[in-house]
C-alpha cells in the first residue's frame, strides 16, 4: 500500500521558488484541483512531497513581515510570532507547513489533507 501511494505521490521542488508560490500549488494538489475527479466535500487530492524547503528564496524583509498565531488554551495565551522566529527554531519547512495551511479550506478535510504532506530540506 505505501508503495501505491508513492507512485501518484507528487513531488514539487521548492529550489529557488517563493514561498507563496510553492505553498499554493502544494494546496491545489492537496485538494485535488488538478483532477478531473475533484470533489470539495471528499478528499480527493494526491499525496504532495516537498523537496529542497531549505533552499526556498525568502528574503530577510518578508521573513519580518509574515506572522502567525499559536494559542495555547488560557486566557491571555495568544502569541503571535514572526515568521524570522518560525524559520531560526523549526526551519523553513514548517513555514511552508504553515502557508499552506492557511490556503486550505476551513473544514473538516484540512487535517486529513495536511496528513499527506511531507516535506524535506
Amino acid at each position: 500500500m505505501a508503495k501505491a501511494m508513492e507512485n501518484n505521490m507528487k513531488t514539487i521542488d521548492a529550489a529557488g521558488r517563493t514561498l507563496g508560490r510553492v505553498a499554493s500549488e502544494v494546496a491545489s494538489v492537496l485538494m485535488g484541483k488538478n483532477k478531473p475527479s475533484y470533489e470539495r466535500n471528499k478528499y480527493s487530492g494526491s499525496p504532495v512531497k516537498v523537496v529542497n524547503a531549505s533552499k526556498l528564496r525568502i528574503t530577510a524583509k518578508k521573513l519580518e513581515e509574515i506572522f502567525h498565531t499559536r494559542y495555547s488554551g488560557i486566557p491571555g495565551g495568544l502569541r503571535i510570532l514572526k515568521g524570522k522566529e518560525t524559520a531560526e527554531k523549526r526551519g523553513l519547512k514548517e513555514l511552508i507547513k504553515l502557508a499552506t495551511y492557511s490556503m486550505l479550506p476551513d473544514n473538516k478535510l484540512r487535517r486529513e489533507m495536511l496528513k499527506h504532506l511531507k516535506i524535506e530540506d
